[in-house]
């Protein structure tokens, strides 16, 4: 057996806050959910900028719509795509997001934020040394399950933050977490 959590501490000024597609257009789709969300990743940004850390903001670009259409339907691949393109509601971080000129931002190719050559998030922080990572955003069970998993593979200590996560359906975003937990890192609430 394990321990309860596998990261006893983290040294700030080497951890990032990593805010995963909490823009216009994928808020929108989650109306509900994502103003709680915003608070805590509001929260975590202020507490960890005052410590010396750092705060990424990925958004999204879909470059093969294609293969998005045949997973999703022509209708919904369409409205991702039109989201995604420079000054779309894709691009653009949700309101109520607290942002700083300090922080970094990045735009994924795919769903994950640290597959490689996909998105340029992980030679951002390597830069700033960042060892470990705080991981919110949308969708728990989509895009950041998918960049906290192969942030693993990097070789960051990555911690899911349960309630600064907004996942699809009721079921996937506790699913995910139990996963994440049991085999990969740290779920933790934004208290924590």
């Amino acid at each position: 057996r394990g321990r309860l959590h596998v990261y006893d501490e983290l040294d700030p000024q080497r951890t990032a806050l990593v805010v995963i597609d909490m823009d216009i257009g994928s808020c929108a789709r989650e109306p509900g959910l994502t103003a709680a969300a915003i608070d805590r990743i509001n929260l975590i940004s202020g507490g960890l900028r005052r410590a010396g850390g750092t705060v990424a903001f990925v958004t999204s670009q879909i470059l093969d719509p294609a293969d998005l259409a045949r997973r999703l339907g022509d209708d919904a691949a369409g409205r991702y795509v039109v989201e995604t393109q420079p000054g779309g509601d894709g691009t653009i971080l949700a309101p109520g997001l607290l942002t700083a000129t300090a922080d970094l931002h990045a735009r994924k190719a795919g769903a994950s934020a640290f597959f490689p050559g996909r998105c340029d998030l992980h030679s951002q922080l390597q830069e700033h040394e960042i060892r470990s990572l705080l991981i919110t955003g949308l969708v728990t069970n989509v895009c950041c399950k998918s960049s906290a998993r192969d942030a693993c593979e990097l070789g960051y200590q990555v911690t899911m933050v349960s309630d600064a996560n907004v996942g699809h359906s009721f079921g996937l975003h506790e699913a995910s977490l139990r996963t994440f937990f049991r085999v990969f890192g740290d779920v933790r609430p934004a208290a924590d």
